[in-house]
């Protein structure tokens, strides 16, 4: 097998990383040819893939499933990026389950060039299952300070106080016995995350990275909308990484990542698995 120093892997032909898009999935249609495929927003990744020709390269997409239907467009997809020389391991990781604040699942593509002969494994959560998540101990330890970057406070309406003081740890404004005069009135909305509090001792609900009034993920006791600092510890940011741009941009960057302790676990295995060196290790969950 063929020697590689770990930094090697982050310059010149050595690895890449990129998200694409959810709705690439869903423009993908089984009954149109590769070419279809190719013209989709994540051809971006695809054409810097052919163009420098990375050892390795990582995507991420976070709106795939796994059923029978996006299960075919994967294929398609997969298909492609095999077509280019790449061994592949699709992953759907439940990062929860990773010792990460909060239930995101992700499915990921780690592609090595064929012509290297190295093996990817995906890296086994079980050394994490001590560790504690709860969004409680995320947001709380160590405590945020007041003048932290990114730590505004929105101030509620008295309407959505009055709402939030029916609801409790976990609930949301559906399942919460609410008074007619509070409850919302959206004809046919059933949307769990609708003003829904965070269990303090479980990880938070997945955060989103659009949506209007009742999808900012509400504390446990407060009543009161997450600040994007409290976002971000749930995303596991260090709290000196700061962010740029409006309120809401803040919040549509901070919901569109992927979770900074679960990426370096990702990463961490792929560099063991170049340097030779053994790790707990599963099977992928995806066999495409």
């Amino acid at each position: 097998m063929q020697e590689y120093r770990l930094g090697e892997l982050f310059c010149g032909p050595g690895g890449l990383a990129f998200g694409f898009p959810c709705n690439d999935f869903s423009i993908v249609d089984e009954s149109k040819q590769v070419k279809r495929l190719r013209e989709s927003l994540y051809s971006y990744g695809l054409s810097a893939i052919e163009k420098f020709r990375p050892v390795w390269f990582l995507a991420e997409n976070g709106g795939a499933r796994t059923n029978a239907d996006d299960g075919r467009r994967l294929g398609k997809i997969l298909e492609v990026m095999r077509s280019l020389g790449y061994s592949l391991v699709p992953h759907l990781y439940k990062f929860e389950e990773y010792g990460i604040p909060q239930a995101r699942h992700r499915i990921i593509i780690i592609g090595i060039r064929q012509d290297v002969g190295v093996n990817y494994r995906v890296p086994s959560p079980a050394p994490y299952r001590h560790l504690d998540n709860s969004c409680r101990n995320a947001i709380e330890n160590p405590p945020i300070p007041r003048d932290a970057p990114n730590h505004e406070f929105t101030r509620q309406s008295q309407l959505v106080i009055k709402r939030l003081s029916y609801i409790k740890p976990g609930e949301n404004a559906y399942t919460a016995d609410i008074p007619p005069e509070y409850q919302l009135r959206v004809k046919g909305a059933k949307v769990s995350q609708t003003y829904k509090r965070l269990d303090p001792d479980k990880p938070s609900y997945t955060l989103m990275g659009s949506g209007g009034g009742g999808t900012h993920v509400y504390h446990w006791s407060e009543p009161r909308a997450l600040t994007n600092r409290e976002r971000a510890r749930l995303q596991t940011f260090p709290d000196d990484y700061v962010f740029t741009g409006s309120r809401e941009s803040v919040r549509r960057q901070i919901g569109m990542a992927v979770p900074c302790a679960g990426a370096r676990i990702i990463f961490e295995a792929v560099l063991r698995c170049f340097a030779g060196i053994s790790y707990s290790y599963t099977l992928p969950n995806i066999i495409a």
